[in-house]
């Protein structure tokens, strides 16, 4: 039980925060771009201490990292609940919790490995994902109806609750003993740089432009910032892998065992996990924003309007193994990844300018359905790749993929987002003769920088504030309606294709449900001529 609740814990605020996101940025002072940070952060934070976190469990013990990690979570929470500005957020929320989650999440698949006999284990791990799955069902109209009613800070003050409940039964959790394995430091120092600098990178391309510098922006060498921070990314991640091999060649304890990489049915469901995160990640970041800057509803009208996508992954999740136990895995995830791209497509086809809130509901059936199919299944086929004694590990990387996804996700659509927003807005205002120069010049100065998503509401107050009125606010408002639509197509039309490029992965995934009998005359090529 402890386990679990920790599962629905984990997931709880990042739901919570996605629909609160206009709320959150005005209560703290900042902008949706300040937010897409402690969104991205948070996940990256997990992301890239996720596997350490799972070595350190091992080293201390797992109910005790368990423990550790809930006391971060809990003080990052406090935090967050208190914080008075973005700095104090990023503090609590994308670091303490981050750091938190990263001790919890790799324990729970070790928790459940000692606290369920094998032949409840499927049952068990399934028990956890859908925990996850309910608190992405919860989180939406929780968060929304806490945001609208009273604030958001009351959800994280609350989780400081369920912290303290879970820590006082803890005890009766069956505990899996320590190792004595030694932390390899200097993979986790290559790990987390490797990741954070490619994600770091993808971030601030909106503002500093991928290879080419962006006017008054910082450049090294003539380049963007961004290009260097990829290809140290990229650099240094490759030199992660080759340590860690030299470290298992020479017979020493490596941060990640490297034959794991190699198993085609853990790395095809790992696949499917990052690709499902970094799908899942641009649409929860997207469609609220949709719903609550554009459509300007409240965070518990925008909760409501996502209920959908959260009640379908519930029964997808749920039926899909009860009902059909033997579902061919690879066919049940392609059919997911094929609802989702449906469901963006019809999203993108929908928006417009006299378009309402109830546009989404037959989009978000459509995503919530394709999630639960990937949910149903990827858990299991990346656990039952390997043995008992390796679950650990299989949880870290699991965990790796699925925040790295997320961040990704997050980083790259909002940059998007936010870049086609800008440059939207600064050549229909430079090219609408409507406008005054004057307005004009400032929207090629200053807004270049990055133009805020504003509602109409917002930007009508700041024109009023500057002394912009009449005409010349009208058709600055007007552009700045069009512009946020054009930005938000563009957004949705990149999810859906990373979405498709996924399709591409699939047959890395087992084609054989898990527990089922293997047949005789499989071969080693079978697997791959049906990818």
């Amino acid at each position: 039980m402890e386990p679990t609740s920790g599962q629905f814990l984990m997931t709880l605020d990042s739901s919570v925060m996605n629909v609160s996101m206009a709320t959150v940025a005005a209560d703290v002072g900042t902008t949706i771009t300040g937010i897409q940070t402690a969104i991205t952060l948070y996940t990256l934070v997990m992301a890239t201490l996720m596997i350490t976190g799972g070595k350190v469990g091992a080293i201390m013990g797992r109910r005790r990292a368990f423990g550790v990690g809930l006391v971060v979570y809990g003080a990052g929470s406090l935090t967050t609940a208190l914080a008075p500005d973005l700095t104090v957020l990023l503090l609590g929320w994308s670091l303490l919790e981050g750091i938190g989650a990263a001790l919890i999440m790799p324990a729970i698949v070790s928790l459940v490995a000692a606290n369920f006999p094998p032949e409840r284990r499927t049952a068990a791990y399934g028990l956890v994902a859908a925990a996850g799955a309910m608190a992405v069902a919860l989180g939406p109209l929780l968060g929304g109806a806490v945001t609208t009613f009273a604030s958001w800070r009351y959800v994280f003050a609350g989780e400081v609750v369920i912290v303290a409940a879970i820590l006082a039964v803890l005890r009766k959790v069956q505990d899996v003993p320590s190792s004595r394995v030694r932390l390899d430091l200097v993979g986790s120092g290559l790990s987390v740089l490797g990741l954070g600098a490619l994600v770091y990178g993808v971030l601030r391309s909106s503002e500093w432009g991928w290879v080419l510098p962006k006017p008054g922006g910082p450049q090294l060498m003539g380049l963007s910032p961004v290009i260097w921070l990829l290809l140290t990314g990229l650099v240094v991640t490759y030199g992660f892998l080759r340590w860690e091999t030299h470290l298992a060649n020479a017979g020493r304890e490596p941060l990640l065992d490297p034959t794991l990489l190699r198993n085609r049915q853990l790395s095809g469901g790992l696949s499917m996990f990052f690709a499902q995160f970094l799908v899942q990640a641009g649409v929860f970041f997207t469609v609220p924003l949709f719903l609550s800057v554009v459509l300007e509803l409240s965070a518990l009208e925008t909760g409501l309007r996502i209920l959908p996508l959260s009640v379908a992954l519930v029964l997808a999740g749920a039926g899909i193994p009860k009902f059909r136990p033997q579902a061919n895995p690879r066919r049940v995830v392609r059919t997911g990844l094929g609802s989702m791209i449906v469901g963006i497509l019809i999203l993108v086809a929908g928006m417009d300018p006299d378009s309402n809130a109830a546009v989404v509901m037959i989009p978000m059936l459509f995503m919530g359905l394709g999630l639960g199919a990937l949910s149903s299944q990827l858990g299991a086929v990346t656990v039952s790749a390997v043995p008992d004694s390796q679950s650990a590990e299989v949880g870290g990387l699991q965990n790796t993929a699925t925040n790295l996804g997320a961040s990704l996700g997050t980083a790259l659509i909002g940059s998007v987002l936010i870049a086609t927003l800008t440059t939207s807005v600064v050549a229909s205002i430079e090219n609408n003769p409507a406008v005054p120069a004057s307005v004009q010049q400032r929207a090629s100065t200053e807004l270049a920088d990055g133009v805020p998503f504003l509602s109409t509401t917002q930007l009508q107050d700041a024109l009023e504030s500057a002394g912009v009125t009449g005409p010349a606010a009208d058709a600055v408002v007007d552009v700045n309606s069009d512009a946020r639509l054009d930005a938000l197509r563009v957004a949705l039309a990149l999810t859906a294709l990373l979405a498709v490029a996924s399709l591409f992965a699939t047959g890395r995934v087992s084609a054989r449900a898990v527990g089922s009998p293997v047949r005789e005359d499989h071969s080693p090529t079978e697997g791959a001529a049906a990818g």
